[in-house]
């Protein structure tokens, strides 16, 4: 006998708008009430990144709370071997600059739904992903897998926020060494740029090329500490030469006082034999 057309619609995979994929999500075989993730394949025209291949990496919506990272691995591992998961609250490009932290000194997760990107080995485990039929759920708690809530998740995380001092203190000379390391290497290279930059006799300044890729910088901060006392110097020169530049500009105001004193005079001398009526200019 043919399965029914209803139970026939039932397998197939759940697709709403915008191309997300609905999967069915339930805490334990036993309960009741379901969720729903939404997942797409990952392409973005301006991902950049290496860490998310765009034909390999999965992005997921509505990620609950109690779901972590190793959750949601064992949870689609089922599609295929998953290479890494990463969790996020907002989606968004990846970024990371600088040493990375310890989790002893990085900041409190925020609690809330997540976005999820999950690269996984093939391109095969994708498209398996988004055929997982609407009518089987993905199963969270299992005995070989339990997740704990509520106040025994809370018991959980304060055991574990307990570290061992000695742990600690690893951790703690493990990233001063790796701080200290990294401003030898910029003492030194700004040493280099110093040797580099050094000012011949006539004050010439050498200009190297820098690494491959990067402008060349003519300017460091010895040079620039030596420019700047070149310059007190040069107006210390300078407010010498103004004082004599200050006697001569006042004896030229004075020639231009004598000059124009003297041009009064004489249009007051030819006004007088206007008025005699004997001026004869030829």
């Amino acid at each position: 006998m043919a399965p029914s057309k209803k139970k026939h619609a039932s397998s197939q995979p759940c697709i709403i708008p915008g191309g997300f994929t609905v999967l069915p999500l339930q805490f334990s075989s036993d309960s009741v009430a379901q969720h729903s993730l939404y997942v797409k394949e990952h392409r973005v025209r301006a991902e950049r990144s290496s860490h998310r291949p765009l034909d390999r990496t999965l992005f997921v919506l509505n990620i609950p709370p109690y779901c972590s990272e190793d959750v949601v691995k064992d949870l689609f591992s089922q599609f295929g071997c998953v290479e890494s998961v990463e969790l996020r609250d907002h989606p968004g490009t990846f970024w990371e600059s600088g040493p990375r932290l310890s989790k002893v000194f990085k900041p409190v997760a925020k609690q809330g739904f997540k976005v999820g990107y999950i690269v996984f080995q093939n391109s095969s485990s994708i498209t398996a992903a988004k055929s997982h039929p609407h009518d089987v759920p993905l199963v969270v708690c299992t005995e070989q897998r339990p997740v704990r809530t509520g106040v025994q998740k809370w018991i959980q995380q304060y055991r574990q926020s307990f570290i061992n001092p000695d742990k600690l203190q690893q951790i703690v000379d493990s990233f001063m060494t790796d701080y200290d390391k990294r401003k030898e290497e910029d003492a030194e290279r700004q040493r280099k740029e110093i040797e580099q930059q050094q000012e011949d006799e006539e004050g010439w300044v050498k200009v190297t090329r820098g690494p491959k890729g990067t402008k060349a910088r003519p300017h460091s901060e010895a040079a620039n500490k030596r420019t700047l006392h070149k310059e007190f110097r040069k107006k210390k020169r300078k407010e010498l030469m103004n004082f004599y530049t200050w006697q001569h500009r006042n004896t030229q105001k004075e020639h231009i006082a004598e000059l124009r004193k003297k041009f009064e005079e004489d249009k007051q001398r030819i006004a007088l034999l206007r008025a005699q009526r004997k001026f004869r200019p030829y």
